[in-house]
């Protein structure tokens, strides 16, 4: 039998704070990986990135010492910097499933920004692996972390989260698989409905 392979992108976002329409996206990593379909076993990581970025709506400024807080970048990090879209997009353009921790925060954000995203098959870390039922606390990423001896700090920085994350797939479960087989087993989330189209169709 062929071990078919495919390609996998985790990501994450920090943002200026929690709503899409009013916060802006200041920071992106992505790391694209193959893995194998029958196990979940990540093979290769093929290629990685971050980009920074200065928010530009009044709300989204207006909120940044708030976000500070939890991630630590400076506005003078992201000041006068913009996303690489071109680069950002063959990302997107060449995985076959997209990764993220507590993951309809990241689409909700990513989709005002790059509305093909949307057309991916998206897969939470968080909501796909029943972790209070394994016997941990709750699936924030840190907890996680600190229970599989991983990490017992989080930088919030975007690129430091999803390589912890990526170490997080690549455990083994209670139930004996690879965890990345298990958010893979449970299945894609659904595709992501803005609040205004939602309106709409009501």
């Amino acid at each position: 039998m062929r071990i078919e392979e495919k390609l996998g992108l985790v990501l994450d976002v920090e943002t200026t704070g929690l709503g899409p329409k009013t916060d802006e996206v200041i920071e992106l990593a992505l790391k694209l990986f193959s893995y194998r379909t029958d196990t979940g076993e990540v093979i290769d990581v093929i290629d990685e990135d971050s980009f920074l970025r200065e928010p530009l709506s009044s709300s989204a400024r207006r909120n940044y010492d708030r976000a500070f807080q939890v991630h630590g970048i400076p506005y003078e990090a992201v000041q006068g910097k913009s996303f690489y879209d071109e680069k950002i997009k063959t990302y997107f353009q060449r995985t076959d499933a997209v990764f993220a921790h507590n993951a309809s925060f990241d689409r909700s954000f990513l989709f005002h920004m790059y509305p093909e995203v949307n057309d991916l098959q998206w897969f939470c870390t968080m909501r796909n692996v029943p972790w209070k039922q394994y016997g941990f606390p709750n699936g924030k990423l840190l907890t996680l972390l600190e229970a599989h001896d991983i990490t017992n700090y989080q930088t919030h920085r975007a690129m430091d989260d999803i390589t912890y994350l990526m170490e997080l797939l690549k455990k083994t479960s209670p139930k004996g698989n690879l965890y990345l087989q298990e958010v893979l087993d449970f299945g894609p989330m659904r595709k992501y409905q803005p609040a205004a189209s939602q309106a709409k169709l009501g």
